[in-house]
């Protein structure tokens, strides 16, 4: 019998100290999801620190000199399994100089919790993860307030970080807005209810992910970046030109009509190959090689479309960008743009604002970005790149851009939905 236990991915973030090692590594130990030696290792870890407990934080906190400084300085995966979910979790860092690792965990999030320390309430970080969020097109939002322990789990402390983060969250885009009280420390609502939040009468951490709907990514629009062409055989056909790649989003199947971007040209599906042999149909996120019944020039960096849902072809781009780097921009030099399976070079064209992340207020006029800036900017490129909007196809709404000179990635952008133009 096929099962039907879906995965839900999702993330954690916040300011530092708020507690989100604790809290996942209260999932795990909670829901038994960890294994003896983990568990001793942890305990020895605990007890080298002089604790009287054990520290549950450092079930996510898997490198000694994060262990050392008591921080997560990268995004910890973690993957658990309940008995109606599996989950893999994304515990990204708190520390501001660190939010490019959140957009990193985020990306392919269907959902995140946020973390407030109840005692000290929103920080700028927290709102800062709440307009990523946004960016990011992650639907459900969950701001867990969590040490209810140190407030003495007082229901009028909630409600009031309750009302403000309603009220910032007012103009981002949530499908979903839920706040649960919790103590990760002490286990209190994140799996079990405990006996101390008796006034709150909505679910556990773990029952709400257990039954908050994850994303279909077969449900959208066929996309197929092509990552090589391979001329061989397949099956009885000889010297037969296969189209390599990773379905990104939507299904196809064999006699499907499909189009070739940017050249438009057009032809049905013959057959699709795995390794495991030939496929009628073949969903995201699945590898496949494309065989098509007319021989047509396709080069890595095109993409294959079903011929009456293309996607824009263009190159020029606006964008809601988050940067990364030390270095800030400088819309002087020539960065490269990696989209899909195609890097092109690019120029600055324009900053339309940047965002201020305590108010939302959109400054305009600025000429540069700097670390964690977040903002919406034009980029022109060399070649046409081949698009969606973000929100309606996270992989071919998406790039990363790239100094030319350092090679370092220094920003992650999203592309407007209403943005590409010809």
């Amino acid at each position: 019998m096929t099962s039907t236990v879906d995965t839900l991915r999702f993330t954690t973030a916040g300011s530092v100290d708020d507690g989100k090692s604790t809290l996942i590594g209260r999932l795990l130990y909670d829901s038994k999801s960890i294994f003896e030696d983990q568990l001793a290792s942890v305990e020895s870890a605990s007890n080298k620190r002089g604790g009287n407990r054990v520290d549950l934080s450092l079930l996510t906190d898997g490198l000694t000199a994060e262990r050392e400084q008591g921080i997560t300085i990268d995004v910890a995966y973690r993957y658990f399994t309940s008995a109606k979910r599996r989950f893999i979790i994304a515990d990204t860092p708190g520390h501001e100089q660190y939010t490019r690792n959140m957009v990193t965990g985020a990306s392919t999030a269907d959902l995140t919790v946020i973390l407030v320390d109840a005692a000290k309430g929103l920080q700028t970080q927290s709102r800062r993860h709440a307009i990523i969020a946004s960016l990011l097109g992650i639907p459900h939002v969950v701001l867990a307030v969590n040490k209810m322990d140190a407030v003495g789990y007082s229901q009028s402390v909630f409600e009031d970080i309750r009302s403000e983060f309603t009220h910032f969250c007012r103009d981002l885009a949530f499908a979903e807005l839920d706040f649960i009280p919790v103590s990760a420390l002490e286990g209190d609502m994140v799996v079990e209810r405990g006996d101390k939040l008796g006034w709150y009468a909505g679910p556990t951490l773990l029952e709400l992910l257990e039954t908050t709907r994850a994303a279909e990514a077969s449900a959208r629009e066929f996309r197929f970046p092509v990552q090589r062409v391979a001329q061989t055989r397949f099956g009885n056909a000889l010297d037969t030109r296969g189209y390599m790649g990773r379905i990104e989003s939507g299904r196809v199947s064999v006699g499907d009509s499909i189009a070739v971007l940017p050249s438009g040209l057009t032809a049905r599906v013959k057959d699709i190959v795995t390794l495991d042999g030939s496929l009628a149909t073949a969903s995201a996120p699945k590898s496949v090689t494309l065989l098509l019944d007319t021989q047509l020039d396709i080069s890595r960096g095109d993409l294959i479309a079903h011929a009456d849902e293309l996607p824009t072809v263009s190159n020029q781009i606006t964008a809601n960008l988050a940067w990364m780097s030390a270095q800030p921009l400088d819309a002087s030099r020539r960065y490269l743009i990696k989209h899909t399976t195609q890097t092109v070079r690019a120029a600055i064209e324009g900053i339309d604002y940047r965002l201020d992340v305590n108010t939302l207020a959109r400054e305009t006029g600025v000429t540069t970005f700097k670390l964690n800036d977040i903002g919406r900017l034009r980029l022109k490129t060399l070649k046409p790149l081949i698009t969606d909007g973000y929100r309606a196809n996270r992989a071919t709404g998406s790039f990363i851009l790239i100094d030319e000179v350092t090679n370092q990635t220094v920003a992650a952008g999203m592309i407007s939905n209403e943005a590409a133009h010809g």
